[in-house]
């Protein structure tokens, strides 16, 4: 059975709360592993909110470090103290944040009993930033007012399926089963070699989620994007407020609808919505005529990346 891929949306509101929505963040859950792409103000209410465990979190990613982003980090990190944890939590994200949080750490007088381990992004170029047996994450420049990027979160795992028979026939040792599960040919003692086209056949694709919030609409993330299973784009404005998009490096839904289209995602997330917009349906029906599989990304909602029944074709 495949393991699900799962986006928890926990804030939308661009700047700052609203009556309805709250600050950036999102709760990813992937192969029982436990994630936060960004931490607005309000983060821990939202995930207790949701019945989601602060304490199951082993990363959490920092896109940049405008307060709508991140201001719910350091009480999130206490909280996670006065709960007894004690596994590390990786920090990932400018090259400032640490030194900030560790500070205030200081000035309040707080102590952890868990290790905080940070690890800098760099705005200039694309990086892999986090490497694990069932998961790893890039860290991508986006086109803001201060340094910001992105995250690509990347399921990590074979992707072609052993055939039994074929492995008996051509005798096949066990041992060697993992290394063509990830696409190893098998030489046999003579030398011969058995292609892993004989010994393997179709299996799940690694998923990839894209989130890319808070950036000027930018052609050159087409490539990066491409073929993403689900990509989540900042929609800041309605499209007849493009000028103020553009005044403060934000993009329009159209905007976020174009790059879908052009990078091939298979559906499209929209928030980071401006306070303007108490319903943010016209935003979706204006991406909608560009890109039709785009939705609202809404508080409280849990969306998959990826099908679990899906196959290559």
């Amino acid at each position: 059975m495949r393991k699900p891929f799962e986006v928890t949306v926990l804030g939308t509101s661009s700047a700052t709360p609203t009556k309805y929505r709250h600050p950036s963040s999102q709760f990813v859950r992937l192969e029982g592993n436990y994630m936060l792409l960004d931490c607005g103000e309000g983060t821990q209410r939202q995930l207790a909110r949701y019945g989601l465990k602060m304490q199951r979190i082993s990363h959490v990613f920092i896109t940049h470090l405008h307060g709508d982003h991140y201001f719910g980090l350091p009480g999130l990190i206490t909280s996670m103290a006065l709960f007894g944890r004690v596994e590390p939590l990786v920090i990932v994200g400018p090259p400032l944040l640490e030194g900030m949080i560790r500070m205030l750490l200081v000035d309040s007088d707080a102590h952890l009993p868990f290790d905080l381990q940070f690890v800098e992004t760099q705005s200039n170029r694309i990086e892999t930033v986090i490497e694990t047996e069932s998961f790893e994450v890039q860290s991508v420049p986006l086109q803001h007012r201060i340094p910001c990027t992105g995250f690509l979160v990347r399921e990590v795992g074979p992707q072609r399926k052993l055939n039994l028979d074929a492995c008996f026939k051509y005798s096949i040792p066990v041992e060697r089963y993992d290394d063509i599960k990830w696409g190893s040919d098998y030489v046999t003692a003579s030398g011969e070699v058995v292609s892993n086209e004989l010994l393997t056949i179709s299996g799940y694709k690694n998923r990839v989620y894209a989130y890319i919030t808070d950036t000027i609409y930018d052609e050159s993330l087409i490539p990066i994007l491409k073929d993403v299973d689900r990509l989540y784009h900042e929609a800041t404005f309605a499209h007849d407020r493009l000028a103020r998009a553009t005044e403060t490096f934000h993009s329009t839904a159209i905007q976020a609808a174009e790059i879908a289209r052009q990078c091939g995602a298979k559906q499209l997330l929209l928030g980071h919505f401006s306070a303007r917009y108490q319903d943010a349906s016209p935003l979706i029906e204006e991406a909608r005529t560009v890109f039709p599989y785009a939705e609202e990304a809404i508080e409280g909602q849990t969306y998959s990346v990826g099908l679990l029944e899906e196959l290559p074709g």
